[in-house]
Formats: C-alpha cells, sequence, structure tokens
C-alpha cells in the first residue's frame, strides 16, 4: 500500500526556446506557487528533531503542472522558533502541510512551511513536454532555486541540452547548465529548427 500525502512551485530561436524550457519544467515547484504540493512513497520516515520528512519508494510529487520522481526525497520544514516572519495571512493561499496517513503509519508535520526539497535517485521532473533528469535535485525555496547534478538531460521534443549541473533561477527565469569541468566534459545541445512554409 502507497502512502499519499498533500503537502500545504530561425535556429537561434529554437536554442533560446530550448533554453526557456529548461526553466518551465520547474515552474511549478516555485516557492511562490499558491499550489499544494501532493506527494506519494511506499515509505515515510518523520525526523522531528531534525525538522524533516523522508519519503522513499517509488516517489512521485506533483505542484501545479510539474511532476518530480525519485527514489527519495527529504523534505526539511521551517520548525516553530526557526520559521521565518510571515505577513498576515492570506485565506486564498494553501498551507503547506501534510495530512495524516493510513492508520499505523507516520504522519508528515501539518501547517509546516517547507524550507528545501532534497530528491536523490534518479530524479526526473516532468512538465507538459518538457522533461529534466539528473541524479540528485535540491529546491530550496527560500532563494525560489533549484540545482539538480549528476549526468543532466534537459528536453523538450526533439530539442535536447546535457550537462554536469543545472542552476534553475525561478524568479528571474534564467537557467544555467555547466560541465564539470577537467575531464574534458562540455554542455551539449541539440536543436531542430522547425518547419519552415514552402519548404524554406
Amino acid at each position: 500500500m502507497r502512502i499519499a500525502f498533500v503537502l500545504a512551485s530561425s535556429l537561434l530561436l529554437t536554442s533560446a526556446a530550448a533554453a526557456q524550457s529548461v526553466t518551465s519544467a520547474f515552474e511549478g515547484f516555485s516557492g511562490r506557487s499558491n499550489e499544494p504540493v501532493n506527494v506519494e512513497a511506499d515509505n515515510l520516515e518523520v525526523r522531528e528533531k531534525d525538522q524533516a520528512a523522508i519519503f522513499s519508494g517509488n516517489v512521485q510529487v506533483v505542484q501545479g503542472d510539474s511532476t518530480l520522481r525519485s527514489k527519495q526525497l527529504t523534505i526539511f520544514y521551517y520548525g516553530d522558533q526557526n520559521k521565518p516572519a510571515a505577513p498576515a495571512a492570506d485565506k486564498s493561499r494553501p498551507t503547506q502541510g501534510a495530512t495524516s496517513g493510513p492508520a499505523g503509519t507516520p504522519a508528515a508535520p501539518q501547517g509546516r512551511d517547507i524550507r528545501r526539497l532534497e530528491a536523490e535517485g534518479n530524479v526526473v521532473v516532468t512538465s507538459k513536454d518538457q522533461r529534466a533528469t539528473g541524479q540528485r535535485g535540491v529546491f530550496d525555496m527560500p532563494s525560489n532555486t533549484v540545482t539538480l547534478t549528476g549526468g543532466v538531460v534537459v528536453s523538450q521534443g526533439e530539442n535536447v541540452i546535457r550537462g554536469d549541473r543545472l542552476h534553475v533561477d525561478l524568479t528571474t527565469q534564467r537557467s544555467r547548465i555547466e560541465s564539470a569541468g577537467g575531464g574534458g566534459g562540455r554542455v551539449q545541445g541539440v536543436f531542430k529548427p522547425g518547419n519552415r512554409e514552402g519548404g524554406r
């Protein structure tokens, strides 16, 4: 039985559009999103002392139009003492928290704001026709950024970009793909221009 939780994110033009898809794939996980975070996994371990909840086994996270899959996901949340000051409550915005699990299973903390998500093992992020893969992903809510590392591949249709590290700033909508360097590795991209009318 799986455990479900709801937690309250010309060729030049073609390559530019492909680069934009890098950001678009992660837009649903923006720290400024009003959408709830829905998590499914086989197991959950709550470490209240560390203010963390660890989901493992076929993890799937959905927020807005974005979906994240990985082997393990650790959610770090703010405790009562280190929670940042917040403006007056907005009743139209859902609280980032979690409902209790089935009887006999641990429940993720409720009413806690998420400060960071750490996904590990075959990380796959998708949104519509956009897809980004790697081995480890860190979603930092205060800075509204995402860092994906480990054989990163970003694709939209036939357009593909490969590198070792991807950094996405969801506030400025800017993304950067880097190579590890030193081993001859380089960032690689394949961009297929769209068909022109009349074969021109």
